[in-house]
């Protein structure tokens, strides 16, 4: 077992706010997409039929297809996801002997590139999860329908 001397720790570099940035940022979409990304990846890879994934993702809509609770619990978990990811950042940040200025300023960049690019694939996911279920999955709920009604 080797012990962290603060020396060891002025040595380290500091975290890549990209490397960071893009995968908090990946997995604030991905968590605010859940209820769209995973049926249709079930879907996609023959664990799931159209009915049941279709049924999946609108335990998460209301009726009228605007979101429901399940949706906004979904995008509650995903900005929860960017604030851990941002502390996390910080706290590694910290590690390290750079300027406390510089830090902060990173620290501020960090959040903007989180909330920007989290944005972003939130709103990418949406769009293909869109393409994709009334692509694919309508038309397989359609045809499962019609194969049990027997016409």
């Amino acid at each position: 077992m080797s012990s962290t001397t603060t020396e060891d720790r002025a040595n380290e570099s500091p975290p890549s706010l990209w490397d960071w940035g893009l995968k908090v940022a990946a997995s604030v979409g991905l968590a605010g997409m859940l209820c769209c990304v995973a049926p249709a990846v079930l879907f996609a890879v023959g664990l799931m039929g159209g009915i049941y994934a279709i049924s999946f993702a609108d335990l998460f809509y209301a009726p009228d297809g605007s979101a429901g609770l399940g949706a906004w619990i979904l995008r509650g978990v995903a900005a929860l996801v960017g604030l851990v990811g941002t502390w996390l950042y910080h706290r590694r940040q910290n590690q390290c002997s750079i300027d406390p200025a510089r830090k902060r300023k990173n620290l501020a960049l960090f959040a903007l590139l989180v909330v920007v690019l989290g944005t972003g694939f939130y709103l990418s996911f949406e769009e293909l999860t869109s393409w994709y279920f009334n692509e694919y999955i309508v038309p397989a709920q359609q045809a499962e329908y019609e194969s049990m009604s027997g016409t």
